[in-house]
């Protein structure tokens, strides 16, 4: 599936090419490892494409998150809507993400921009990186703590594939990317501190008549 005129990347265009040029790998192979990264590239591209259509990616098994996601560290631009399909969990098929990510303008319509892949790490410890992955000749972040209940210390890395991202195709936030009012997940409210009761004035003393 193409997509609308005009919303065809850079980057989806030179993978274009490329899948054109690519020779055909060894089926055998693992697909993380049998391509250069431009033909990865171009796997991803061809992969994607029908998910412009939003019904296509849910029919495929990606769950949309309910929030659009900010930067949590402050920082400019979003990630977008996150639809995961957790069957993808640990990939390193450039045809297979984890995520994709999607633009939403509240009234039914979206809009491909991103794909994500996530690894688990294996001794779920942030502050070792032995077996860190990588795909399209990019090495994935992390370790990162989980976000989420249930996630675990992962690796990530993000591809901005169907909408140009000024801070770097690879980078995790984009800053052409934003989420409207109220549609970000809420802060968790810190419980008040307690109060300590004032202790009672004391009694006045006894007064001889």
């Amino acid at each position: 599936m193409v997509s609308p005129a005009g919303r065809i990347a850079p980057l989806a265009l030179a993978a274009a090419v490329t899948l054109a040029a690519a020779p055909s790998a060894p089926a055998a192979a693992a697909p993380s490892s049998r391509t250069t990264p431009s033909a990865q590239l171009a796997l991803a591209y061809r992969a994607t494409a029908r998910y412009h259509r939003h019904s296509a990616g849910v029919a495929a098994g990606y769950v949309p998150d309910q929030y659009c996601v900010v930067d949590p560290n402050g920082g400019p631009g979003a990630l977008g809507y996150p639809h995961f399909n957790h069957a993808y969990d640990g990939s390193l098929d450039p045809a297979k993400p984890t995520a994709l990510l999607y633009e939403g303008d509240g009234k039914g319509h979206w809009s491909l921009a991103g794909l994500e892949w996530m690894v688990v790490d294996k001794d779920g410890r942030t502050d070792t990186d032995d077996d860190r992955p990588s795909l399209f000749g990019q090495p994935f972040k992390g370790p990162l703590p989980a976000r989420y209940k249930g996630q675990k210390v992962h690796y990530s890395l993000h591809l901005w594939l169907w909408k140009d991202n000024p801070s770097g195709r690879f980078e995790p936030f984009n800053p052409k990317v934003a989420c409207r009012p109220g549609t970000t997940r809420p802060r968790p409210v810190a419980p008040a501190a307690p109060t300590t009761p004032a202790a009672p004035a004391p009694a006045p003393a006894a007064t001889s008549p």
